[in-house]
């Protein structure tokens, strides 16, 4: 089993920044590929970044990159997602999640392959 707890949303204006955390427990082999999530209302779930745990990859989605860099340490079991230059748009809940096999370029954006999901913590930019 995979426990994943998020944190570090909240609200900020136009252009600030936050740091979001995932703390992950339990089963390692189970989240060998862990990624963030975002949903705004009347919108689809959207991938916005992924990491292999063990190997050299990162990926993002073309609407953060450049300005949101994924990280982990494997210290502290912990994920990150630093974002800035928010937007408006960045709005939404955001979601870890983990997976076992590792991430792949084209397909670590569908939700279905991941199987370990946090409870979301939510993040509102104002403009």
């Amino acid at each position: 089993q995979v426990q994943l707890v998020e944190s570090g949303g909240g609200s900020v204006q136009a252009g600030g920044s936050l740091r979001l955390s995932c703390v992950a427990s339990g089963a390692p082999y189970m989240r060998n590929c862990m990624a963030w999530f975002r949903q705004a209302p009347g919108k689809e779930r959207e991938g916005v970044a992924a990491i292999n745990v063990h190997h050299i990859g990162t990926y993002y989605a073309d609407s953060v990159k450049g300005r949101f860099t994924i990280s982990q340490d494997n210290a502290k079991d912990t994920l990150y997602l630093e974002m800035n230059s928010l937007k408006p748009e960045d709005t939404a809940a955001y979601y870890c999640a983990a997976t076992s096999p590792n991430c792949a370029g084209d397909k670590w954006v569908y939700f279905q392959r991941y199987t370990s999901w946090g409870q979301g913590t939510q993040v509102t930019v104002s403009s």
